[in-house]
This record gives C-alpha cells, structure tokens and sequence, in this order.
C-alpha cells in the first residue's frame, strides 16, 4: 500500500444490497455513537455523515448522532463494543479512540482496536502541524530541533492530553530526531493548546490541523511543518516533516466508521456504500474539509480493517520505542 495516502484505497465502491436482503433493516434509527463532546472536528463530520448516509439506505432511514465523551473517547467506544450487532449502533472512531489509546493507556481502554469491531469505512483524515508561537525565533524545524537538542529536557512541548495523537507523534518526532528530551505538558484539549502557544507558555506542539488553522490565519501562531508526506492544499506555504530532514515521517489523525463485532455483511456492505456515495459527493466533501477532515477516496470494509491493524501496529511501536508507561 503506498504510504502517501493509506485512506485513499483504490477500490471500486460497494453497490448497495436491496432492503428485503436484510429483513427490512434499518427497522429503527441507527445510533451513530460520536465519543468526544459535541463541536469537534469528529462530531461534525459524524452529522455531515448521519445527514448525508440516511437517504442512501432507504426513504424512511434515520441516523442520529449520539455524544458519549469520555477518556479521550474510550468511553463511548468500549459502549458501541457491548452493544447488539445489529446494524443499529455504529461508532465513528478516531485515531486516539482506535490508534494512540489502545497502544499507550490499555488499562483505560478495554478493547481490541480491530478484533472488538467491524470495520466498514474509512471517513477520512489530516495531518498534525508542528507548531510555535508567533513570537518564537524559530522558523523552520531545523532550528528548532536543534535547539531542543542542545538543551536536553528544558524546552517545553504541549498536546491536548496524554497517550493522545498529538502526544504519540510529538514523541515519534523526538525519535526520529535522534531521541530527543524536552518536558511535555498536557492540556484538556485543542483549545487550551492553541491558547498556551498563543500565550507563549510552551515552546511548541503537534496538534491536528482543525484546531491549529484559526489560529495560523490569525497570526497567533506558526506553522513549522505538518506530518503528512504531502503539504496540505489549505497552507501549501508550510512544508512536510518528511521534506524538513525526516524522510519518510507520516502521522495522520483519522475518522473511521465501526460497527460491534459481527455485524451482518450485508448491513455492512449498505453502510460502506452508503459512506463511500457521500465521500464522492463534492458538497458533502467539501463540508467534511471545512471541519478538518480530508475526505477519504474509495475503499471497502476490508481495506479499512487492514488500515486500523496498520495504525494499530504503528502506534504500538511508536509507544515501545519511546518506552511511554502511562495509566499501568
């Protein structure tokens, strides 16, 4: 698979099953479980999704989004697990709830990442921006790794909490960089990030971009790099990690479409097709690029499956290497 883009999985879409196939399912709303308060980049796209997917599964189809926040979106996730395998509560996951938690804080979150659910589509994903204050004298990536290297654990570095994505890759970046020491500061999330770089409190973060770009046209603060391996087409200004002396660097955050383990396959076949008719739809895609999230191209339940057992793996070496030990 090439890494530039693993959501992107060219695949033809799923044609839809007729509705007798599955004995008139949906025959109730299906609960589109979004673990993290609502706002978010995720509870965004989740509503963008529910709103968009209902049509494409009959007339009378409902989804409706349910909020259920809680240890960096472990909570609502484990309580999708436990529900019925009917094709009636899904989960739109993300890389913390599925990728960095499971890996780096296993006693708060009980589940298999891939053997615990079905997998059915790939919503999309983005980059994390390494990020700076306004006022920092730092510029490119060179001059600040340099700097954190020359002052081993005396520069500070923020993320919004700890065994989240922005942790996770922070700590990928100080090993790529020759292993790297600096004092990491978790905040409660993107905002209270964004505001302590603002304020000049830490010397820099990784965040996810949908929290960082208000404040990079605002001029608050300064985008050094971003972690995909292309630059992103809404700052094509700011350079990738991998063309700033890291070749190869790729973290991405992502939202993924899960249903309980044992979902029927032809419940999952409607969804899939349902999810990849509204990807393909440029009104829907350009909303989901508003909140943050680059829609994914064409994919099937079985690619998507294949790229949670890749970031699971990924993010598990990325927590060994380090040799993070949090909530054990």
């Amino acid at each position: 698979m090439h890494p530039r883009r693993r959501w992107l999985l060219a695949a033809p879409f799923l044609a839809p099953l007729p509705v007798a196939a599955q004995g008139g399912w949906p025959e109730r709303p299906i609960s589109l479980v979004v673990p993290f308060l609502a706002g978010g980049s995720t509870d965004i796209a989740a509503r963008i999704m529910a709103e968009r997917m209902a049509p494409q599964l009959g007339p009378a189809a409902r989804i409706v989004v349910e909020n259920r926040a809680g240890a960096g979106g472990s909570v609502g996730t484990d309580w999708v697990r436990h529900r019925p395998a009917d094709g009636h509560t899904l989960l739109l996951a993300s890389a913390s709830a599925l990728g960095t938690n499971p890996a780096a804080l296993p006693e708060q979150t009980p589940y298999d990442p891939v053997e615990d659910f079905t997998a059915i589509a790939l919503i999309g994903g983005g980059p994390m921006v390494l990020v700076v204050p306004a006022a920092s004298p730092f510029r490119d990536v060179r001059s600040l790794l340099e700097a954190v290297r020359a002052k081993p654990g005396q520069m500070t570095w923020a993320t919004s909490g700890a065994g989240g994505i922005g942790h996770l890759t922070g700590e990928y970046l100080k090993l790529r960089a020759g292993g790297l020491r600096a004092e990491h500061v978790p905040y409660r999330g993107g905002s209270a990030v964004m505001e302590a770089l603002a304020k000049g409190e830490v010397d820099y973060s990784l965040e996810v971009l949908a929290s960082v770009a208000p404040h990079l046209r605002d001029g608050l603060s300064r985008g050094l790099a971003v972690s995909s391996l292309r630059r992103h087409p809404l700052f094509p200004d700011i350079p990738t990690l991998d063309e700033s002396g890291l070749p190869g660097f790729e973290v991405t955050t992502w939202n993924v479409l899960v249903g309980p383990r044992g979902l029927p396959e032809g419940v999952v076949a409607r969804l899939a097709a349902a999810a990849g008719a509204v990807l393909a739809d440029p009104v829907a895609a350009g909303r989901l690029a508003a909140a943050g999230v680059d829609p994914a191209g064409p994919g099937t339940p079985a690619a998507t499956r294949a790229f949670l057992k890749a970031e699971r793996e990924k993010f598990a070496g990325i927590v060994e290497r380090a040799g993070l030990r949090l909530g054990r």
